[in-house]
């Protein structure tokens, strides 16, 4: 596996090796010792799965401590623009993102950690897979406005199909009055 480190501290892309034949392929997605030598000593506890339909964009969300969560995504099947936007009050990079394009051809895959929210907008109809560092708690949920100009996320998408608890969530500015 390859371990490609962002800009934006803790993010991680993920490319394991495929291993093809006439057959089909095989490839190991998640091994906790080879994470953990490579900075990602993440324990999950909760696995996750979605469908969405081309142009369904979900998020941008996260969960507040003490059920703050961790993620390791990927796509399945289907290809997605992913977003994670550094929400970490202390961090030099607070309120900046990093966009990857997660598709199932390659396997790659992007480690978030705790102090991030997470969204996606699926470029092709899409099976999207997370492990968990934490269980979901409903009363800890937060998320940011996926549109919002602070941030400046380029979707690369018009209108995308965004759920109405996504459409008013709050902007960074105000998250930032909440911390």
């Amino acid at each position: 596996m390859e371990f490609k480190k962002s800009a934006i501290l803790g993010l991680t892309e993920i490319f394991p090796r495929i291993f093809k034949d006439e057959r089909g392929h095989f490839l190991e997605t998640y091994q906790y010792e080879l994470f953990k030598n490579n900075g990602v000593a993440a324990q999950f506890i909760q696995d996750n799965q979605s469908f969405s339909t081309k142009g369904v964009l979900r998020g941008l969300h996260f969960q507040n401590a003490p059920h703050a969560q961790g993620k390791l995504v990927r796509v399945i099947s289907g290809k997605v623009l992913d977003v994670a936007v550094d929400i970490r009050p202390d961090s030099p990079t607070f309120g900046q993102h990093e966009t990857f394009v997660l598709t199932a051809e390659l396997s790659n895959m992007v480690f978030i950690p705790e102090g991030f929210a997470h969204g996606f907008l699926t470029l092709e109809d899409a099976v999207f897979s997370y492990k968990c560092t934490n269980l979901y708690n409903k009363a800890s949920e937060g998320g940011l406005l996926w549109n919002d100009p602070e941030i400046g996320i380029n979707w690369g998408y018009e209108n995308p199909l965004v759920s109405e608890k996504d459409v008013i969530l709050p902007t960074l500015a105000e998250f930032k009055k909440s911390l």
